[in-house]
């Protein structure tokens, strides 16, 4: 355990914009399966015992009801502001509402997300001070990133981001096996793999309640 306490700030896009790549699998229903991915890592998230609390990002009003029903706090994001931009304006709300603790970045579509993973992380994290982070399943992108306390916030999501994040000072975890924590999902074979780990209830049966997940399996 950390000498610290940790607030997770997960960044939720407006439903109607988010997933675009998912359109071709869910249709209309994409929103819905945006918001299921974002509740899945919610619940996996307040389930780890090194976190703290969860505090969301997010400007649409659908979900910040479901997932503060989870148990997240909520704070507005400015429209258009850029995800990198509302991670650092979610940081800054939780050093003014809970000084002194360490403060991790998480996307939001992690529906295979394990308690014990996220913990092992920022476990590993806390010996960071120059900040750290964890690659997502490809290599090419980043799905956590932590700054303890006193560290600067810099997060640098989006696109090639590991090696930004490696280029900026922030070290890479080396975790060993934490499929769930590395398992983002933008496409439909991210769905597949992460189905294939055992996505999160609220994903699987929202795939089930339509049709879908017949069609994720099956590709």
């Amino acid at each position: 355990m950390s000498r610290f306490d940790w607030t997770v700030v997960m960044p939720v896009k407006v439903l109607g914009r988010a997933k675009s790549r998912l359109a071709v699998l869910a249709g209309p229903r994409r929103p819905e399966l945006a918001l299921a991915l974002a509740s899945d890592t919610v619940s996996a998230v307040l389930a780890c015992p090194e976190v703290s609390r969860l505090l969301v990002v997010t400007s649409d009003t659908r979900a910040a009801s479901v997932l503060s029903g989870l148990g997240a706090f909520i704070v507005p994001d400015a429209p258009d502001s850029g995800l990198n931009a509302a991670l650092v304006y979610g940081a800054a709300e939780a050093a003014r509402r809970w000084p002194g603790g360490g403060t991790a970045a998480l996307a939001a579509d992690l529906p295979a997300l394990r308690p014990g993973e996220l913990g092992a992380a920022l476990s590993s994290a806390a010996a960071s001070p120059g900040g750290s982070f964890v690659a997502d399943a490809a290599g090419v992108g980043t799905t956590m990133y932590a700054s303890v306390p006193g560290g600067t916030f810099a997060p640098r999501f989006e696109g090639a981001s590991r090696a930004r994040h490696a280029s900026s000072g922030a070290r890479e975890l080396d975790l060993g096996d934490v499929p769930g924590l590395r398992r983002d999902v933008d496409t439909p074979d991210d769905l597949r793999a992460a189905l294939s780990l055992g996505a999160g209830p609220r994903t699987t049966e929202m795939l089930a309640r339509y049709g879908l997940l017949d069609r994720s399996a099956s590709g």
